[in-house]
């Protein structure tokens, strides 16, 4: 609880625009609760904006037990499994719910935020890596990318080149290191295996199918990037090492959307790019995104006042 009664962390040198960007390229999830109408006497003015995460509360909506219940909803929304991304108006009578003696209206809007889309991991920052990260970046998805070599990442990568949701990672190219790297893939994650050595590719995959055998959290697709031949010996290798045809039946190789004859790093990396976005099925039961009803916005910003126009100039902070 912070000074002023508001759950949470409070930043109070960062901006409510600055934090947005920042959850934004770090692809976390987040609400942003803006004040879209006010009648009355009310703590701060339409077009006032709150950012509120699992733990901190970024700018302000004027305090008091107001904000602490737009965050408290705000956070109801963020503790969803998963979090569900739409948006939300919702009417706050100061004297009434919020037990403020100011006593106006505030109509808040709540954006719910849900941070990656997608989450992939990929071994290896060759030609088809760096061009498939190109394309993605721009897009919401959490991407942990591993290499072994020193210096395979565009410079800068770690820093200005690619949002903070990109992540370029060292892959130890041992045994412990494949063990590791494959460990720390969460769940749901697509993979994609592309490094400059084969034995690493058929060490990943090993590693991949083991992982998915011993019953570990489901990964939503593994890839590796190579002709139908290089796929054929490692799955006569593989499968002498004890992985059975369902577990090696998981594995896409070649990899991408269409069959493309051209071998230029771009096309190839354009091909696996719209394969992984036709993956994205959205679930039966998720929440329609279309916003607040027709209905609640048209009672909300309707120009008939409810409250006294004479203390519609005030202003107080509770």
């Amino acid at each position: 609880m912070s000074a002023d009664g508001s759950p949470g962390t409070r930043d109070h040198r960062e901006s409510w625009h600055a934090a947005l960007h920042r959850l934004q390229e770090c692809a976390l999830p987040h609400v942003l609760a803006s004040i879209v109408g006010a009648a009355g006497s009310t703590p701060r003015e339409p077009g006032a904006k709150l950012v509120v995460t699992s733990t901190a509360v970024i700018d302000t909506l004027g305090g008091g037990h107001f904000e602490q219940q737009v965050i408290e909803s705000a956070r109801r929304h963020l503790a969803a499994t998963p979090v569900a991304a739409g948006t939300h108006l919702e009417a706050f009578p100061l004297g009434g719910r919020s037990g403020q003696c100011c006593g106006g209206f505030v109509h808040v809007l709540i954006e719910v935020f849900a941070g990656a889309d997608s989450h992939l991991t990929l071994f290896g920052a060759g030609h088809v890596g760096r061009a498939l990260v190109e394309l993605l970046a721009p897009l919401p998805w959490r991407i942990d990318w591993y290499d072994s070599r020193d210096g395979a990442f565009p410079l800068g990568a770690s820093h200005d080149r690619y949002p903070d949701r990109v992540r370029p990672l060292t892959l130890a190219a041992d045994a412990e290191g494949v063990a590791q790297a494959v460990a720390a893939i969460p769940r749901d994650a697509h993979v994609l295996v592309m490094t400059h050595d084969h034995a690493q590719d058929r060490d990943l995959i090993a590693a991949l199918l083991s992982r998915a055998h011993s019953g570990g959290e489901g990964l939503r697709s593994i890839g590796m990037i190579g002709s139908c031949s290089k796929w054929a010996s490692f799955r006569s290798r593989l499968a002498a090492a004890g992985l059975d045809d369902a577990a090696l039946a998981r594995v896409r190789c070649p990899i991408g959307l269409v069959s493309t004859a051209s071998k230029r790093p771009c096309e190839i990396a354009i091909s696996v790019a719209a394969e992984l976005l036709a993956d994205r099925h959205e679930p039966q039961d998720a929440p329609d995104r279309r916003g607040a009803a027709p209905e609640r916005l048209r009672h909300a910003f309707s120009t008939t006042d409810p409250i006294d126009n004479a203390h519609s100039t005030g202003s107080a902070r509770e």
